[in-house]
């Protein structure tokens, strides 16, 4: 290996978990690592047979440039998954009722670490870059003698309210609300049913999978947040001397400037009918790859966008969901839906968007402060409720889209109360009022945009970690060859 590895390149693999909303910041981080030194770094997104188009298309989204063709696919073999069919490989692929067979294959580890492993030394990777589920990568590394890092895709408010509340797990099932433990300030307080399903059932084999990510995390080189000083500050501090991690590296916003999609009639459609609108009119409503919405709730939501009199273009999942009837009509021109996929960065950056109902996934965060577009909250799954909060109750870039106590949510989707159509269509409208809630989160989220940019720019926090952690690597290999 030593002879490889003295090869004028770092060569990096990274290893992104089965869902899309993974693959994508995998592929940004990849381009920051490459962009930042070109010519001496390549790196490769592994991935399943199913996942390498999506990679693909994540890495034809930058634009081209001299550092391009250093970020390459990898493929591994994904397993025969009992109830799945062999093209299904993808957590966006999947519906909810079916999702905890991705997820337990992905911690199998005697089912992926040999894939994981043979791939690394086919490509002879002076560096691993892994997701968290994949914990036995830090072993593989360790034992090859390179450097392992994990990628939380997640924000660290978070990743560190998670194990924060973990600490004092198993939970009293008497209490209805939790109040993170030793948290910075303001107190976060969350309902039981608003916590991730590992925190609120404690099963042995979730604990056991939990032991072993925080145990790998401690032998990796450190852990890549997407996220910067201003945004989580105080979090970043916090969990760095928390004694989590042996280091923190935070390079946020990893998203570079992108290409334009190719275009298709949806995406021509609905950018020429925001091109209609009066700036800052128009309610964008997505809710990311993972999330699968009810019919009743379907129904009640096309209901509160039409009684809401806001025009608004709605991204809807089901591409055979079929609106009330005569609702088409009666909304008109004020309304677009656009079923399957849109080009969220392209509709979030035009002037005619006011406002973001979201799941408050976090790449969604991410664009929603580039854009400087406020967010009207509407969480759903995991860690969603708690990056909620940021958003709300720290940052105030954003507004609960269903006032707090007036129904159960969850992330068990079975538990969850309707969300009627008059509700939502008063929190739309309050939001979008001249002088009201969605104006004041506006100027605070423009300020917000700024220093983002800030970040990424030389002699910004999270240029010097990317620089930092690079030289880190460098550093790493060179003492690994002497050590070989």
């Amino acid at each position: 290996m030593a002879s490889v590895r003295q090869r004028k390149k770092l060569h990096i693999v990274l290893f992104p978990f089965f869902a899309t909303s993974h693959i994508r910041p995998f592929t940004d981080l990849a381009f920051n690592l490459t962009g930042a030194r070109p010519g001496s770094i390549e790196a490769t997104i592994a991935v399943t047979p199913a996942n390498a188009s999506i990679a693909q298309s994540a890495i034809a989204l930058h634009n081209p440039s001299s550092h391009a063709n250093a970020v390459k696919v990898g493929t591994y073999e994904f397993p025969d998954v009992e109830g799945l069919a062999p093209e299904v490989q993808n957590m966006s692929a999947v519906k909810p009722i079916d999702a905890w067979r991705i997820e337990s294959v992905a911690c199998d580890e005697l089912l992926m670490r040999p894939r994981h492993e043979s791939l690394i030394r086919d490509l002879s990777a002076d560096v691993v870059i892994t997701d968290l589920h994949f914990f036995w990568n830090a072993g593989v590394a360790a034992d090859l003698g390179i450097p392992c890092l994990s990628f939380n895709v997640l924000g660290v408010f978070p990743a560190l309210a998670m194990e924060r509340i973990l600490s004092i797990c198993p939970l009293d099932a008497t209490s209805r609300v939790v109040t993170v433990p030793e948290f910075p300030v303001p107190d976060i307080r969350v309902p039981l049913t608003e916590l991730p399903e590992f925190l609120r059932s404690k099963h042995i084999y979730s604990s056991a999978i939990g032991d072993k990510i925080r145990m790998a995390l401690k032998r990796c080189h450190g852990i890549v947040f997407n996220s910067f000083t201003d945004l989580e500050g105080e979090y970043h501090k916090t969990y760095s001397n928390s004694g989590y991690v042996k280091r923190a590296y935070f390079l946020g916003p990893l998203s570079q400037p992108l290409a334009p999609p190719e275009a298709n009639t949806n995406n021509a459609q609905c950018i020429d009918w925001l091109d209609t609108k009066e700036p800052q009119s128009v309610v964008y409503l997505c809710f990311g790859s993972l999330t699968h919405l009810p019919d009743a709730q379907l129904r009640e939501l096309a209901l509160g966008l039409e009684a809401s009199m806001v025009s608004f273009l709605w991204v809807v999942r089901d591409e055979n969901w079929v609106a009330p009837e005569g609702w088409k009509e009666r909304v008109g021109d004020r309304g677009m839906v656009v079923k399957g996929w849109a080009p969220q960065t392209r509709i979030l950056e035009h002037q005619a968007v006011g406002a973001f109902v979201s799941q408050c996934g976090w790449n969604s965060v991410q664009e929603a402060i580039a854009f400087s577009v406020p967010v009207l909250t509407w969480p759903m799954v995991f860690e969603q409720f708690l990056t909620e909060r940021l958003l709300t109750e720290v940052l105030g870039i954003g507004r609960r889209l269903w006032p707090d106590g007036a129904g159960v949510r969850s992330t068990r989707y079975e538990e969850n109360d309707l969300i009627p159509a008059e509700a939502l269509a008063n929190g739309i409208e309050k939001f979008m009022l001249p002088g009201g809630a969605g104006e004041e989160a506006r100027k605070k989220i423009k300020e917000l945009s700024v220093k983002a940019r800030s970040a990424v720019v030389k002699g910004g926090s999270s240029h010097q970690d990317l620089q930092l952690l690079i030289d880190d690597l460098l550093e790493a290999r060179e003492a690994a060859i002497e050590k070989a």
